[in-house]
Order: structure tokens, then C-alpha cells, then sequence
């Protein structure tokens, strides 16, 4: 392998990438990959689609990049259209980012001028949950609660308070699962006073987990009683949509499957769907009324709206609409999560499988009954990987329990797999099973 003046997280190389097409690509070694976890999760549509590169071609026919401060731009606004169409009333204006962090940030800010504008200044807190990830920016890392990403810059910001996230799947008590939820839920209400009502502004959670929890989904009460709390206290509500928006859990956003109305949205990864960098906060047209009538929004980045990736943002839907995605979200993900616990059932160290549509995770343990993580010697989650990767099968994988032990692998493929690709994914994941169990000494 040639030598390279890139550096990301590590040294670890792979090959280059030659071409990509559905759910597969192709490096220039030779081998054909499927892609089973989109990525990071963002190519929800699949790679190479020929509407949306036609779309960003034409658009690069007309203008790659109009700055917001000197022009307006028809992709820019289309596309704020249709996603406000897709949202609850009143959910209907968009500000757009170039990623995760940058819309799960301007959702903090733009909370904060609100809470300004409206006569609370008092109010700057954001409870949030651990684990927890919010993105790597420094305000993103503030409400992120995952040791290994955020300990080494903590003296650079002010950390947020934390509750427990809703981590059903490890209790051993007698509740039921509505009331494990509502104790979950309860939480907040008892944060919410222990830091002061008047100094809390809001909470932000991700309806379904992405990497910090691994698709962890909350039981059904859960979701109510946290909006009638945060109701209650006069605390905003902040969905981060970046990882399960935009039609993965089979739903356009997670947060309906409960009927939830959050305050303010953040979304990304899927939004562009890889085709370009691209994210949104959509908010409440209330609270931005009053911010822009205090002043206007004190925040912004140099690529907001840039009519190229706005283009192909808006192409990304219409392809969602016409190949009706967002069934075949669900109905895969249905056939995926079958999939997943068969496999749980014939391997004892898979101690969870859980997840919403394309959205799934499964969860390794030394012991089902006590839950008991796998020696942090084996290195599951990262030596797993590259099980699969030799076998041609991508995944993602972190650490369960904070980031510091716990193993858990995200099944997340494109939101156009069928189900014979489903069906590769899973032998290739049994044989990898098999595989890192004789490797690690566990029983099959």
C-alpha cells in the first residue's frame, strides 16, 4: 500500500475506493463489499443513483455556490419546502448545516437566542443522556456523554448534565415495560429540579440510539411522558434525528412512531444521503419569528444552503418518494431484525437485538442472564469489524457501556436493500460469528 500524507483516528489503512453502485462497492483490490451499515449510516439511498447525480449535474450547469448573505438559490428553498411538509405543524423552518455537529450545535444556539429573545435568560442548560453522542464539535461534545470521545477535552467546555438513557435491556427487576420507561422518563423531572427549573433550557435525545447505545429504543411510554415533562417545566425538547431521519427507522422521522412533537430537529447523514455534505436544524416557526425579531440568529457557516448539496438533498427525497423507501425500510428491517435473532438464538454471547427498520444493533455479553460485557481483552467490537471485513461485509461497531467496555454492531444497510441482500448480510454475519467465536473460546 502506497505511502499517504492523510491521518485520520488511527494508523489503520484499507483499500480505495474504485466505484460504488446499490449497496455494494468496490475497492481497488478486487473485492466487491457490501455495504451494511451505509457507511456511518448515510447512504440511505444507496450509492451511484442516477436521479440524484443528474440532479447535482444540473445544478452544477447553473451555480455551485451562491453565499446566503448575497443570493438566494431555488435548491436551498425547495428543499426547505418539502422537508417542512414533511414535519408536524408549526415544525416548518429549516436552517441549513453541512453535518451532524453543525445542525445538533445550531440546535444549542439557536435554543439559547430563544430563551434570550423570550425573557429567560436564566435558562442554559442541556440535559442530555449517557451514553450518549451528539457529534465532535465542542458544544455537540457538551451534551455527548461517551468517555473516549469527550474526557480528553472537557477542560475546553462546560459539561452538561446527564441522566441515564433508558437501557431496559440491561435491568433485572419485576417492573413491566411500561413501567421501566416511565421510571427512565422520570429521570429528567428529577434533573430538572435538582439543577433548578429556571436554569434548565432543554433536553436532547435521539428518539432511536445510534452509536453511543447502538439502536437502543425506549419503551413506548417512555416518549410521551418525557414531551409532558418537558412541557411541564417549559423545557424545549431537541430530537437528534442526524442517524435515524430522514426515513431509516421506517418512519421520514423516528420521533413519529410515538407521535412526539419535538421543539427543534436536528438532521444529517441521510439527509444527503453521501452525495453531499448536508444537514438541517428545523425548528419551530414561533421561536424563530422571535429570535429574528430580537436581532437575528447569531450563527451561521460559510456553506449553509450551498445550492449544490441542496440539490442533491431534494433529489435524495424525491428518490425516497418514488421508490417508497420508507416501506421498504420497515419491511426490511422487519425481515432484518428475524434475521438478527435467529442468530441470537444459536450464538449464547449476542445478549441483545433491537432497533427500529434499518436501524438494528446487536449486542455482545460474556453472560445473557447477567449481562455481563465481554472482556475488554478480546477487543469484540473493533476485531468483529474486521471479521465481516474480510468477508466482504461492512459494519459499525462502538462500545456499549460509556465507550469503555460493551460491544455492540450496527446492521444498518441502504434503505434500498432487498431482501436477498438482507440474506447475504446475515450468512456473512453467522460465519463471522463463527469465526470470532472459535477465535475468542466462546460457545457457539
Amino acid at each position: 500500500m502506497k505511502s499517504s500524507n492523510l491521518f485520520y483516528q488511527t494508523r489503520a489503512r484499507r483499500p480505495e475506493v474504485e466505484r460504488a453502485e446499490g449497496v455494494y462497492i468496490w475497492g481497488n483490490n478486487g473485492e466487491r463489499y457490501i455495504d451494511g451499515s451505509s457507511g456511518a449510516m448515510v447512504s440511505n439511498i444507496g450509492h451511484s443513483n442516477p436521479n440524484v447525480l443528474a440532479a447535482m449535474k444540473a445544478q452544477m450547469d447553473s451555480a455551485t455556490f451562491a453565499y446566503r448573505l448575497h443570493f438566494e438559490n431555488s435548491a436551498a428553498e425547495d428543499l426547505a419546502s418539502a422537508i417542512a411538509q414533511r414535519m408536524p405543524a408549526g415544525l416548518n423552518r429549516v436552517f441549513f448545516v453541512s453535518g451532524g455537529s453543525e445542525a445538533v450545535e445550531s440546535c444549542v444556539k439557536f435554543a439559547r437566542q430563544w430563551a434570550v429573545a423570550s425573557g429567560q435568560e436564566s435558562r442554559w442548560k442541556v440535559i442530555s443522556r449517557f451514553p450518549s453522542y451528539h457529534g465532535s464539535t465542542l458544544g455537540a461534545l457538551a451534551i455527548t456523554g461517551y468517555g473516549p470521545l469527550t474526557d480528553v477535552f472537557t477542560p475546553l467546555f462546560t459539561a452538561m448534565p446527564k441522566i441515564a438513557a433508558p437501557t431496559c435491556y440491561l435491568d433485572r427487576d419485576n417492573l413491566s415495560d411500561h413501567a421501566r420507561g416511565l421510571k427512565y422518563a422520570e429521570l429528567l423531572r428529577d434533573e430538572i429540579i435538582a439543577q433548578g427549573p429556571e436554569t434548565v433550557m432543554a433536553f436532547a435525545m435521539e428518539p432511536v440510539g445510534g452509536a453511543s447505545t447502538g439502536a437502543l429504543v425506549a419503551p413506548d411510554s417512555y416518549y410521551t411522558r418525557i414531551r409532558e415533562i418537558c412541557d411541564e417545566f417549559g423545557i424545549l425538547l431537541i430530537m437528534d434525528e442526524v442517524m435515524s431521519g430522514v426515513g431509516r427507522t421506517g418512519k421520514f422521522m423516528a420521533s413519529e412512531h410515538w407521535n412526539i412533537r419535538p421543539d427543534l430537529v436536528a438532521v444529517s447523514k441521510g439527509f444527503g444521503a453521501g452525495y453531499a455534505p448536508l444537514g438541517a436544524m428545523i425548528a419551530d416557526q414561533g421561536m424563530v419569528e422571535t429570535v429574528l425579531d430580537a436581532g437575528g440568529f447569531a450563527h451561521g457557516h460559510t456553506y449553509a444552503g450551498n445550492p449544490l448539496a441542496c440539490s442533491a438533498g431534494l433529489a435524495v427525497l424525491g428518490e425516497i418518494d418514488r421508490l417508497d423507501l420508507l416501506s421498504n425500510a420497515a419491511a426490511m428491517g422487519d425481515h432484518l431484525m428475524l434475521g438478527l435473532s435467529d442468530l441470537m438464538a444459536r450464538y449464547d454471547f449476542i445478549g441483545d437485538v433491537r432497533g427500529k427498520g434499518l436501524l438494528a444493533a446487536f449486542e455482545m455479553v460474556a453472560d445473557r442472564e447477567t449481562m455481563e460485557p465481554l472482556p475488554k481483552s478480546l477487543n469484540a467490537y473493533d476485531r468483529f469489524v474486521e471479521i465481516c471485513y474480510t468477508r466482504n461485509l461492512i459494519t459499525y461497531s462502538r462500545r456499549t457501556r460509556g465507550g469503555i467496555e460493551g460491544d455492540h454492531f450496527l446492521i444498518c444497510p441502504p434503505m434500498i436493500v432487498t431482501a436477498p441482500q438482507v440474506d447475504e448480510i446475515l450468512n456473512i454475519l453467522d460465519d463471522s460469528l463463527n469465526v470470532f467465536a472459535r477465535e475468542a473460546g466462546l460457545a457457539g
